[in-house]
């Protein structure tokens, strides 16, 4: 064979750079020339025509994969891809977890009929989610919080029921939020507002928020303009597209209830609880409900209850409810707050304030004497599927101060400087800060799009300790941080102490949430994770569900892995290119880059 010539060489890497080029233009157009609110080219779009796209070559990245010891897979990875069909119109806004059918076969007792109930394995859909005809892409934040394509979420029913509490409007093609509750008509600011006259929203002292019962979020989306972030829930019940409609504004939530299983999020997590008008019956099962509150609460964090029954004697009228049976309500929420060590800092109009004590110590010689039951489990973030219980969570013996955000962003959290993660030290943080780091400058040399605002709503689906999240931090974007349940290390209370939300889930069940929830979606390690636990087809047909038309995918993983994850995406109308680790083509990590095509309900082909 004749020895290749210098000027082969340079043939072939002249070939890798326009590959290079290549790619960083398809993402920066593809992602410029989309379908916007009203179906023009976006602000980004005209950007581009106006500069022209950037598109440098990335130093050491490569997007044909150099890793060695692949020879036998070559004859797996060129054979013939699956294809997966797409789902009848009927499932266009199919949840598998919340379905509606199978919820009613369930006891109503405890709401239990609204958590989460999955499909066994026989009646799995194994094909892809379309979407609704018309969709168009949400628009950018902050136009997003008020105004929601009516094509995307085409449901009116809120806009009769809610009409005199400001929830939502419909108006010509786009849903319209003023920002209204029902229990602050006149807008979620002023509200705040009133909340922030006692608790210390304004200098970053409280950044997450747990909000119960949500209904369109608008408490959260004008929260997030004050740099705090919520994450909202609730229930898909009558009032059906209530997260949907949340998520289309860009604003964080997932379906859930206070029912029967413990919420599946860390314990001493948010800074403050939220519930306005949230139905939730708080005095009853002897105060579980808030117990399960002061699990998640951090120590010094802040509980806002407005609504029935406070100040019920001024109310009882309006809210067609007895006084003996609204002054029972208070007595019982007044006496659980009591041995939950809460005090209450205010109670104004509708609204009552309750903050958590920072003196543990204290707390639990009073809770003692009170003769309260404490929980007996001995890890009080094991609650994934687990039942609720009537007992006080111990507060953690090392607390720590928070600093405030943005500062608590980067600063060592309090459960590792004092050793409370078992495999996580000091050193191991700073050195994944590090990492992630050049991960995401990475990212953003082959994605331009990443930190522009086009990305809203982002997943990382094996966050870790969050680093990947507090990289990409931005005013324009949130990002869910889920840490899988079968994670060796269990990081998602870190995830909270550096001002970031996130909760735990397990990737071999559907996600609590709608359909084309997820801007961009990121995943680090998490098909070697689960390898042999479920079947990756169906990770991959979660991901296409609660990703957006046109929304983009960042896979690391093993190369190995990755060749098994981009044969079968082949077959899903997404278009992937696999790039070399930024280290260069020597590292068997890579990193599989997708973007999901534009397609709807009954479309045979792509548009």
């Amino acid at each position: 064979m004749a020895k290749p010539s210098s000027a082969d060489g340079r043939t072939r890497s002249h070939v890798q750079i326009f590959i290079v080029v290549g790619l960083c233009c398809f993402f920066y157009i593809l992602g410029a020339w989309q379908r916007s609110g009203f179906g023009k080219g976006d602000s980004i779009a005209l950007e581009i025509t106006k500069k022209g796209a950037d598109c440098n070559v990335v130093p050491n990245l490569s997007f044909d994969s150099h890793h060695g010891g692949e020879v036998s897979k070559i004859g797996e990875f060129e054979s013939k891809s699956k294809v997966f069909e797409p789902c009848d119109s009927r499932y266009i806004d199919y949840t598998p977890c919340q379905d509606q059918q199978r919820a009613m076969t369930f006891p109503r007792e405890n709401m239990n009929y609204r958590e989460r109930h999955c499909p066994p394995e026989e009646e799995k859909l194994h094909c892809m989610i379309p979407a609704p005809k018309g969709y168009v892409t949400p628009f950018p934040w902050p136009k997003s919080r008020d105004y929601v394509p009516y094509a995307n979420a085409p449901y009116k029913s809120l806009t009769v029921e809610k009409a005199i509490q400001n929830w939502i409007q419909y108006e010509g093609n786009v849903f319209r939020f003023p920002g209204g509750g029902t229990q602050f008509p006149q807008g979620a600011d002023r509200y705040i507002d009133q909340l922030a006259s006692v608790i210390p929203i304004k200098d970053g002292t409280v950044r997450t928020a747990l909000d119960t019962g949500c209904g369109v979020a608008s408490w959260g989306a004008y929260l997030w303009s004050r740099n705090v972030i919520a994450m909202s829930f609730a229930p898909r019940d009558s009032h059906e597209a209530q997260v949907q409609f949340a998520l289309e504004r860009g604003v964080p939530a997932v379906i859930g209830v206070l029912g029967t299983i413990k919420l599946p999020y860390p314990s001493a997590a948010f800074d403050m609880a939220h519930c306005s008008r949230c139905l939730i019956p708080w005095g009853a099962n002897d105060g579980m409900y808030m117990m399960e509150v002061d699990r998640v609460l951090r120590p010094g964090g802040y509980w806002v209850l407005s609504g029935p029954p406070i100040n019920w004697k001024v109310n009882y009228k309006a809210w067609q409810r007895s006084k003996e049976d609204l002054e029972e309500e208070q007595r019982k929420i007044e006496e659980t707050a009591k041995l939950l060590c809460w005090e209450k800092k205010s109670e104004n109009s509708e609204i009552a304030i309750w903050q958590k004590t920072v003196d543990t110590e204290s707390c639990r010689s009073r809770q003692e004497d009170s003769s309260v039951k404490f929980c007996e489990s001995t890890d009080a973030n094991d609650v994934w599927y687990k039942k609720m219980e009537v007992c006080i969570t111990p507060s953690p013996k090392v607390y720590g101060d928070y600093k405030p955000f943005p500062e608590r962003l980067y600063a060592i959290p309090p459960r590792i400087a004092s050793g409370s993660v078992p495999g996580v030290s000091v050193e191991t943080y700073q050195e994944d800060s590090k990492k992630w780091k050049k991960h995401v400058n990475a990212y953003k040399k082959i994605n331009r799009l990443l930190d522009t605002g086009r990305y809203r709503n982002i997943m990382d689906m094996n966050a870790g300790l969050g680093s990947f999240a507090a990289d990409i931090q931005s005013s324009k974007l949130w990002v869910m941080n889920v840490v899988p349940t079968i994670a060796e290390k269990s990081t998602l209370g870190v995830i909270y102490e550096r001002g970031l939300i996130g909760i735990y889930h397990d990737w071999c069940e559907a996600f609590s949430t709608y359909p084309r929830t997820y801007d961009l979606i990121h995943s680090d390690s998490l098909f070697s994770l689960y390898k042999d636990k479920c079947d990756t087809e169906d990770i991959l047909l979660e991901m296409d569900r609660i990703l957006r038309p046109e929304g983009a995918v960042i896979i690391r993983d093993e190369v190995d892995v990755l060749i098994k994850v981009k044969k079968l995406v082949e077959g899903m109308r997404w278009d992937t290119k696999m790039v070399d680790h930024e280290d260069g083509p020597l590292v068997p990590e890579k990193v599989l880059i997708a973007v999901k095509q534009y397609w709807v309900a009954n479309a045979t082909s792509t548009q």
